[in-house]
């Protein structure tokens, strides 16, 4: 299974709703993708994520759980890549590319060293 790793708190993110992935790469892979929360997320970057969630939905904002509470390092979800765009009315979209994710469930975190862009994983790997 292909998956890609992406920084707290927009794992968890997209677990709760956010259907759009921002890269500045195009892919052309479409299926499923496992959800891999990267290791590394400074406090600017948690404090920048629920400032930029705050804008439109404030209850989300308020749900995302605090940096020591988020689960870093592991998979934690699974999801469907149906699309790259480089246009999209989401409210998530703030392209160059966007990963158009649907069908999104957590998982057991599996604690497993992640890689930039798409990468291999087996399940328990």
């Amino acid at each position: 299974m292909k998956a890609i790793s992406i920084r707290q708190p927009w794992a968890w993110l997209i677990l709760n709703g956010k259907d759009t992935e921002n890269r500045d790469w195009y892919t052309s892979y479409r299926g499923p993708i496992a959800i891999h929360a990267a290791k590394g997320m400074t406090l600017a970057e948690y404090d920048d994520a629920v400032a930029f969630v705050r804008t439109f939905d404030s209850a989300l904002a308020k749900r995302i759980p605090m940096p020591d509470a988020l689960v870093r390092g592991a998979v934690i979800g699974r999801s469907e890549l149906v699309a790259c765009t480089r246009y999209s009315s989401s409210k998530w979209f703030q392209g160059k590319y966007g990963l158009v994710l649907v069908n999104t469930v957590p998982c057991e975190p599996v604690y497993v060293k992640g890689a930039l862009g798409l990468w291999e994983w087996k399940d328990g790997q």
